[in-house]
């Protein structure tokens, strides 16, 4: 079991590293012990990360009791709703590729056996789950677990009701005060946003591909089952050191399709296309845009959470969580039941002994006869905008056309002064460009653009185009991931105010109407924007991301 650490405690060559680790306390019994690093991504400046550092001593204790030497080391976390709208927010997919080559330095240098991750926000379990591929240690993932809903004055509140309001309050639908009331009400504490937004998405399909507990998405921040499944990810290291289980032999190309199948049934974010093409080619595998459309098309949408629908992932969790969704998808036909998970056992295995779902006395999850939607909301587009696709979020309730004029930002900022001065009217198509991974860079969301637009009440009226990405908490006609992006040479460049766009779901299309020859000529003189950063992290970054088509990630040529 000790494969990893017997390099440092058993070679009589390196007096040096068993002196420090007999510095830190431990004891000639416990160098004979596996050593199991923790990770935390706890930080005090979000709710998502308040807790984690409480979460991990946790682990740490669990992982002790299992005869196992428990370390816990830090990473980096980024408050997507707090940088969200700001410069800051470019730094957000940044986070993941610093999380996951943070990991893997530690765990790399120290030589740990196992690795436990104990993460939060969205970029947290993309980053852990990439460490854990290129490590292929025995690893688990611990999800911190989603936040209670907010109220104020008899309605229920999560972050997106903040975004929202802005766009309320700008367009005068919404006084100070209960704007006000509404920002302060909408976060109780700790957790990560509740609907099925990019980190309850990312917990739930990572939980559906086997590399954390069951439940364990669902476990809402501050509750005995959180508490609990601490103790038990412990018990399930120990089982994966004892087994040699590791994240190779669970992240499988079936167990990816089980995972893509969730995000599907369950309405997930966007960035789930970005983050499982990067966590498949850790463990080299090749998933591409391609297969989400597959099983997209294939994969009813079946669950009412929001952004697009009512209820928050509390509620999931009182109806049996993603294990009951995975019994009755199974039963079903649509997922791999073979797949081994965390614990040693088969999907089929962890959730034989799950909640039924009731049909007649819950409507969270509906039946695949009557889904709210027949095919999957996450649907690639390509055409003469996207040579190289694109990623559109249609949840039935938007339509599946549109046809209008464009109305172009160079950035988001450009459009909150257009909300605010009235700029975008019924039938536009809002084009927001050089947000891409190289052109921001970053690829920061557009959850403030989105937001605004629903708050201003164009959410049915106006569609949205971008080569930025889009919050889990997005929702209307909105179109993400555009490739090539603007800055590269994409034809979203030349895209100028009136232009007619076209959007075709229902085709996979997405395309300018403009003849050829004034795109010959717009070319001839187009003058690329300066670069915003001469040095830094972000700098690096753009050097080295990949397009969304390739899942952004920085370790490739």
């Amino acid at each position: 079991m000790n494969k990893y650490s017997k390099t440092i405690t058993q070679d009589p060559t390196l007096p040096a590293s068993q002196a420090m680790l007999y510095g830190i306390g431990l004891t000639e019994h416990d160098l004979k012990k596996a050593q199991v690093g923790i990770v935390s991504t706890g930080f005090d400046g979000n709710t998502c990360n308040m807790h984690l550092n409480a979460l991990a001593g946790e682990v740490k204790q669990a992982v002790w009791d299992q005869e196992l030497v428990g370390l816990i080391f830090h990473t980096i976390g980024v408050s997507d709703g707090i940088s969200n709208g700001t410069e800051g927010m470019r730094y957000s997919l940044v986070s993941r590729e610093v999380i996951a080559d943070s990991i893997e330095t530690v765990c790399g240098a120290q030589y740990y056996d196992g690795l436990i991750a104990v993460v939060g926000c969205d970029k947290n379990m993309p980053g852990s789950l990439i460490a854990m591929g290129r490590l292929n240690r025995p690893s688990i993932m611990v999800y911190g677990g989603t936040i209670a809903g907010g109220h104020y004055k008899g309605k229920e509140l999560n972050i997106v009701s903040a975004f929202e309001a802005l766009g309320e309050k700008l367009s005068n639908k919404l006084s100070d005060e209960d704007y006000k009331g509404i920002i302060q009400n909408s976060c109780p504490g700790a957790g990560a946003c509740g609907g099925m937004y990019t980190a309850n998405t990312m917990a739930s399909a990572i939980e559906a591909l086997g590399m954390s507990l069951p439940y364990s998405s669902s476990n809402p921040a501050l509750s005995k089952e959180k508490s609990l499944e601490c103790a038990e990810a412990a018990k399930a290291i120990r089982l994966l050191l004892e087994k040699d289980i590791k994240p190779h032999d669970i992240m499988t190309i079936n167990a990816f399709e089980n995972a893509i199948t969730i995000v599907m049934a369950l309405g997930g974010s966007t960035n789930a296309v970005l983050h499982f093409i990067a966590m498949a080619k850790s463990v080299g595998i090749k998933i591409t845009q391609e297969d989400f459309q597959r099983i997209s098309d294939k994969t009813p949408m079946l669950a009412d959470l929001k952004p697009s629908g009512k209820y928050l992932m509390e509620e999931l969790h009182r109806k049996g969580g993603v294990p009951a969704v995975m019994k009755y998808l199974l039963k079903k036909g649509f997922l791999h039941g073979e797949c081994l998970t965390v614990t040693g056992k088969t999907i089929a295995e962890n959730v034989a002994n799950a909640i039924d779902l009731d049909f007649e006395k819950q409507d969270v999850i509906s039946p695949i006869e009557k889904p709210i939607k027949k095919t999957g909301h996450i649907q690639i587009l390509y055409g003469n905008l996207a040579e190289k696709g694109s990623v559109a979020k249609i949840t039935g309730k938007e339509g599946e056309k549109f046809k209008g004029t464009a109305r172009v930002f160079n950035g988001e900022f450009e459009l909150v002064d257009g909300i605010r001065s009235g700029k975008i009217k019924e039938g536009d198509v809002v084009v927001i460009r050089y947000v891409g991974p190289k052109g921001a860079p970053g690829m920061p969301e557009m959850l403030k653009p989105t937001s605004l637009i629903m708050g201003a009440g164009l959410g049915k009226s106006v569609a949205l185009i971008t080569d930025g990405r889009f919050s889990g908490g997005s929702h209307g006609f909105v179109i993400g991931h555009i490739t090539p992006e603007a800055s590269e040479g994409g034809l979203l460049a030349l895209v100028e105010d009136g232009d007619w766009i076209e959007i075709d779901v229902k085709k996979h299309q997405i395309n300018l109407l403009v003849e050829e020859k004034k795109l010959v000529v717009r070319r001839s003189n187009y003058t690329p924007p300066q670069k915003t950063v001469k040095n830094g992290v972000l700098y690096k970054y753009s050097k080295q991301v990949k397009s969304a088509a390739d899942g952004c990630v920085t370790d490739e040529d």
